[in-house]
């Protein structure tokens, strides 16, 4: 299993609990993911670069919360389908988010209107790199049964291979997201100091920089999701045979919720909120339409899209 190696030093009490934790976990997010997949593919308003992006992020975020979940643990071969499969979409998930940086970053920072050019590329990029770092994760690796998950039983070899076929590839993900959206904010932050005084153009850019320093934010997903799991795999590469039950437990929790936060954090902008408002006000009777109203406000905010055009007076 992609989420957490099922450790073999506890007791069975201990990995029914963990079984539970892991496989609740990563339900809520393949509700979360299909959610977003469900709103790409019935709104058409949606099929736009940017949500593209978005929705073969919830692809892959779907996937993996799915094989994390299933497997039959009395047939090898479905034991090599569920490790596998998880690892390659929980990879593809971490370098999709690096695409939605790479298109924003472009678009505003460097003022290119060029991204849908590279859409096949991100599509190599992608399925091709988390093909090869899954083919790689094979070495040194033994895989084995225990419970309800398949599991992996490695040497030294095998860990390491592990570790750098898919934490390394994560933090890697976290590292560029970061960079990327630091540049981001302070051009914006200096777009807004710039705009001082002019009042048509500082409320622009304040309602834009308001809603890209929120994406600010997207990079702690992975950092909150991953890192228990990082420092469990670092503790039982140089402790093996001694796990530690409660830090399991946060590892295969948070690390099974990344497919929601991505949901959340990516998929719920006012787009698709908005789009949900108009069918609700299609098809829903007024006094049933109320009740979502809160969520479905927009109060004034402009559209939340990765693909921000902003065209700076003085910096052209």
């Amino acid at each position: 299993m992609v989420l957490a190696a099922a450790p073999p030093g506890m007791t069975a009490g201990e990995r029914r609990v963990l079984a539970a934790v892991g496989s609740g976990s990563a339900t809520l997010s393949l509700a979360g993911s299909a959610f977003i997949v469900l709103c790409y593919l019935l709104f058409r308003d949606l099929r736009k670069f940017s949500f593209k992006l978005i929705f073969f992020l919830a692809l892959s975020d779907m996937f993996c919360s799915f094989f994390s979940i299933v497997g039959d643990p009395s047939n090898t071969f479905f034991c090599y389908a569920q490790d596998y499969s998880a690892h390659f979409f929980c990879v593809a998930s971490f370098l999709w988010t690096t695409t939605i940086a790479f298109t924003l970053h472009r678009t505003v920072v460097k003022h290119k209107t060029d991204v849908e050019d590279f859409g096949s590329l991100f599509h190599l990029y992608v399925w091709g790199t988390s093909l090869v770092m899954t083919i790689l994760r094979s070495i040194g690796s033994d895989y084995g049964r225990l419970g309800a998950w398949c599991w992996t039983e490695n040497g030294r070899t095998g860990k390491v291979a592990h570790f750098m076929t898919f934490y390394a590839v994560l933090w890697g993900a976290i590292l560029y997201n970061g960079f990327t959206y630091f540049q981001v904010i302070r051009m914006l932050n200096n777009a807004r100091r710039m705009a001082v005084g002019i009042s048509d153009r500082s409320n622009q850019i304040d309602s834009r920089a308001d809603a890209l320093n929120r994406w600010g934010y997207y990079p702690l997903i992975l950092i909150g999701s991953w890192t228990f799991g990082t420092i469990n795999r670092i503790h039982d590469f140089i402790n093996p045979g001694h796990k530690l039950f409660w830090l399991s437990v946060f590892d295969v929790l948070f690390a099974g919720l990344m497919g929601l936060f991505n949901s959340i954090a990516y998929g719920l902008n006012s787009s698709v909120r908005r789009a949900i408002a108009e069918r609700l006000d299609m098809w829903m009777p007024e006094r049933h339409r109320r009740w979502f109203s809160p969520w479905l406000t927009f109060r004034g905010e402009q559209q939340e899209s990765e693909l921000v055009s902003l065209k700076i007076e003085g910096q052209q």
